[in-house]
C-alpha cells in the first residue's frame, strides 16, 4: 500500500479514493465499471449514448429511422436512457456490493437534463453519483439532489466553480461529493482550457487546485468533500505531496486513460493495441470538436486529415475590397469570391492535387477538400440526429428552432458517427480516438511490459502501490 493512501466515506461506504474516469460514447461501460467498485473503488458508467443489448446479450445497434432532426433527436434521447439504465443495473450487480458506481455525462450533450432525468428515475438505490462536466452545469445539483444523488462538477478552475457554488449548487451544498478538477492541458476529451489560458502552456496543477481548495472553505465546505485530480494522473507516487497535505484537503484520483488497457475494457482490441504504441508528441490538444471545446486526441490519420483541412483555408471577400483584388476561379460557382493573389495561387495548387470542392465556413474563410470528403460532410451533416445541446459542425442546437444561426462548418466532424464507429470496432486510423496526455506511459511503464493487459483489480492493485 502505498503510504498515504487510505479510503475515504463516499455514499455512506468506504471506498479507495479512485475513480475510473467516464470516458464518453461506450468506452466505459458495466463491465469496466462494475469491476472497478468490486475492486473497491468508485466506477463510472458513461451514460452518454450507452449500448443497450437484445434478449440475446448483443448490443443493440442505433440506427435512426426518422426523417427529420427533431425526430431523430427523440430517438437519441430513447436510445440514451435505455443504454445507460441498462448498463447500470449491469455494473451494479458485477460490483456485488462493493465500492461505488457513478454516472457520468456531458452537460453539452443534447438532451442532458432529460437523459439525466430518465436514466436516476429508473435506477434508483444504484447510482451513487453522477459527474458532469463539458459545459457549466448549473442544473446539476438540482436534478440530483431531487432523486437523492450525490453530484461531482468537473472543473478547470476555481473561478468556474465559484460561480457554479453561488448560482445553484450552494441550495444543494449536501448532495455535493467531490469536486473533480480536470486538467485541461493533460486531460484527454474535451478539456476546459479557458480563452484566458495558453493551450501551448500548460500550468502546474498544484496551485490550481490549491485556489480550488480555497474558493471551497469561502463556502464553508469541509475539507472532507474531496478535490479529485484528474488528467495527468498515472503513478500516485507522482503526487507524493499531494496527500496528506493540509493546503490542499482530502484529495482523491481520477484515472482517465489506464482503465482503457484492460481486460474488462469494452473498446475493441484495435484500439488497445495503439495504446501500448503510442509516443510522446502522438496526443493532440486541438479544437476540431464540434462542441467548440478544446480536446485531446491520438494524432491518427482521422485528426491529422482534420489538421490538413484547416490549413488548406484562404479568407475571401464577396465583393473587391483592400488585398482581396482577385477573382477566385477553382472551387466555386459564381464569381463573387475575391482573394489575394497569393491565396489564388495557393487555391489554384490545391485544385490540381485534388482538393477541388470549396466550402464556406462561418469565418469567411473557404476549405478545399475533395469531392468525396464534400460529400461525406454534406450527408453526415444532413444526418445529424442532435447529440449536442450546439454544434458547430451541423448547426444543430437544441431549442426551439433547432438551429444555431450560423453556417455550418466544415472544419468540424460528425462527433456520434466517428465515436460510435470506433467503439464498436471501426478502423481506429478513420476515426477520433481520444486519449489523456499520459497515454505513452503505456510504452514506459513495464507494468505493461511484454503487451502485458491487466484486469482491473489488477490495475487497482498496482495503483495501490504508487505504481
Amino acid at each position: 500500500m502505498f503510504k498515504g493512501v487510505k479510503p475515504i466515506i463516499y455514499n455512506g461506504r468506504e471506498v479507495w479514493p479512485l475513480i475510473e474516469g467516464g470516458k464518453g460514447v461506450s468506452a466505459t461501460n458495466h463491465a469496466s465499471a462494475g469491476a472497478w467498485a468490486a475492486a473497491g473503488g468508485i466506477g463510472t458508467v458513461s451514460a452518454v449514448n450507452a449500448d443497450s443489448y437484445d434478449p440475446d446479450g448483443k448490443i443493440i445497434p442505433q440506427v435512426y429511422k426518422a426523417l427529420t432532426r427533431r425526430e431523430r433527436h427523440e430517438e437519441l434521447i430513447d436510445f440514451a436512457v435505455e443504454g445507460a439504465v441498462q448498463q447500470v443495473q449491469r455494473a451494479h450487480e458485477i460490483a456485488g456490493g462493493e465500492g461505488a458506481i457513478n454516472i457520468n455525462v456531458l452537460w453539452e450533450m443534447g438532451g442532458a437534463q432529460r437523459v439525466l432525468h430518465g436514466v436516476l428515475e429508473r435506477t434508483r438505490g444504484l447510482v451513487a453519483g453522477v459527474t458532469c462536466g463539458a459545459g457549466m452545469p448549473y442544473k446539476l445539483s438540482e436534478i440530483a439532489a431531487s432523486y437523492n444523488v450525490n453530484y461531482l462538477p468537473i472543473v478547470s478552475s476555481a473561478r468556474a466553480f465559484r460561480a457554479l457554488w453561488k448560482r445553484a449548487y450552494s441550495k444543494a451544498s449536501e448532495w455535493l461529493a467531490a469536486v473533480v478538477y480536470e486538467d485541461p492541458w493533460l486531460a484527454g476529451g474535451h478539456n476546459g482550457l479557458s480563452n484566458a489560458e495558453d493551450p501551448l502552456k500548460p500550468e502546474d496543477p498544484y496551485p490550481r487546485v490549491k485556489a480550488l481548495r480555497e474558493t471551497m472553505r469561502e463556502g464553508g465546505i469541509s475539507d472532507d468533500v474531496p478535490i479529485v485530480m484528474a488528467g495527468g494522473v498515472w503513478y500516485l507516487r507522482d503526487w507524493n505531496n499531494w496527500i496528506d497535505n493540509p493546503e490542499l484537503g482530502t484529495i482523491a484520483f481520477q484515472f482517465g486513460t489506464r482503465p482503457l488497457l484492460t481486460k474488462e475494457s469494452p473498446i475493441p482490441q484495435g484500439w488497445k493495441d495503439k495504446l501500448l504504441d503510442i509516443d510522446d508528441d502522438e496526443v493532440l490538444l486541438h479544437r476540431f470538436s464540434p462542441t467548440g471545446f478544446y480536446s485531446s486526441a491520438v494524432r491518427t490519420p482521422f485528426l491529422r486529415n482534420l489538421e490538413a483541412r484547416s490549413e488548406r483555408q484562404i479568407p475571401f471577400s464577396t465583393q473587391e475590397a483592400g488585398d482581396h483584388t482577385f477573382q477566385l476561379d477553382v472551387g466555386v460557382k459564381g464569381k463573387n469570391f475575391w482573394v489575394t493573389r497569393n491565396d489564388l495561387l495557393r487555391a489554384r495548387t490545391w485544385f490540381g492535387e485534388g482538393f477541388t470542392e470549396a466550402l464556406k465556413t462561418p469565418d469567411n474563410t473557404l476549405v478545399f477538400v475533395t469531392d468525396a470528403e464534400k460529400k461525406e460532410i454534406r450527408k453526415d451533416q444532413a444526418d445529424c440526429m442532435g447529440c449536442l445541446s450546439q454544434c458547430l459542425f451541423s448547426s444543430w442546437a437544441d431549442t426551439d428552432t433547432n438551429s444555431t444561426g450560423r453556417l455550418a462548418d466544415p472544419r468540424s466532424f460528425c462527433i456520434q458517427k466517428t465515436l460510435q464507429d470506433i467503439a464498436h470496432g471501426g478502423p481506429i486510423e478513420n476515426n477520433l480516438m481520444f486519449a489523456g496526455h499520459a497515454a505513452s506511459n503505456f510504452k514506459r511503464d513495464p507494468f505493461y511490459s511484454n503487451g502485458f493487459v491487466p484486469t482491473v483489480k489488477q490495475l487497482v492493485d498496482r495503483i495501490l502501490t504508487g505504481d
